[in-house]
């Protein structure tokens, strides 16, 4: 692993994001219907959808979230309490009309369950859950991923719960503690990309603890530098989305 090269061909990537020429500038939390950053509807809207962001297109989920939301309705279902008092096929029938759940029945269910956990321990209000680990990216991950994991299905997974964090930080008015603990969510372009820029192996690559190595060397190789993980994702994303354009010596 030639690290200087790669800090260089970073530095490329970060400067090629920031003046749009990885392609797609939109992304697909995108979609969204502009709610007040520090809203509980805000806080909800990018966190229900994200336990469904599960091996399918990111642009179709949340283009689905949006038109579910406008319409009147289906909005209920991104208000916990008000989700609950309707019956499953209710549920399922709102949440499969412009194709949020996929699976309709599985996909409810997990829906269902993490409204269930809002309400029962959050009142309803996600928020109150950065609330009370105090903004603390490893404090949240730990509740999530290591104490709770049966409450917050699929949200908790390794991919999925480190996105979700990044999401949170990108488009409501959260700061995180500890930001630098905050990892790349190793989805398949963000492993695409790491093996690209030569981060990790063909072999590793290749392995089923993928997503752990690739999480691991962007810690490694970013300690002690102006960096953070979160920087490098997006970039990562659209480099490999877009076909891995050449980056520009």
């Amino acid at each position: 692993m030639n690290k200087k090269k790669i800090m260089t061909d970073i530095e490329t990537l970060i400067t090629m994001y920031n003046a749009n020429k990885l392609g797609g500038e939109i992304m697909p939390e995108d979609a969204n219907p502009h709610l007040e950053l520090s809203s509980k509807e805000n806080y909800l809207y990018y966190t229900l959808p994200m336990a469904l962001n599960y091996q399918r297109n990111s642009y179709t989920l949340w283009e689905a979230a949006l038109k579910t939301y406008n319409d009147p309705e289906t909005k209920f279902v991104f208000n916990p309490k008000e989700c609950l008092e309707h019956e499953f096929i209710e549920v399922q029938r709102a949440l499969t009309k412009y194709k949020v759940a996929l699976q309709k029945d599985k996909q409810t269910q997990i829906w269902l369950n993490l409204c269930q956990t809002f309400v029962d321990f959050y009142d309803g209000d996600i928020r109150k859950l950065f609330i009370n680990l105090d903004d603390d990216v490893n404090k949240i991950r730990d509740f999530i991923q290591k104490e709770n994991r049966k409450k917050f299905p699929y949200l908790a997974g390794t991919k999925i719960c480190n996105y979700w964090l990044y999401v949170i930080y990108q488009y409501t008015d959260k700061r995180y503690k500890n930001i630098e603990d905050l990892t790349v969510a190793p989805d398949t372009h963000v492993c695409k990309a790491t093996y690209k820029l030569g981060l990790i192996t063909e072999e590793e690559f290749n392995s089923s603890n993928v997503q752990l190595i690739t999480i691991e060397r962007w810690q490694e190789l970013f300690k002690g530098t102006k960096y953070c993980p979160i920087d490098i994702h997006t970039p990562l994303w659209l480099w490999s989305r877009n076909g891995f354009k050449e980056l520009e010596r």
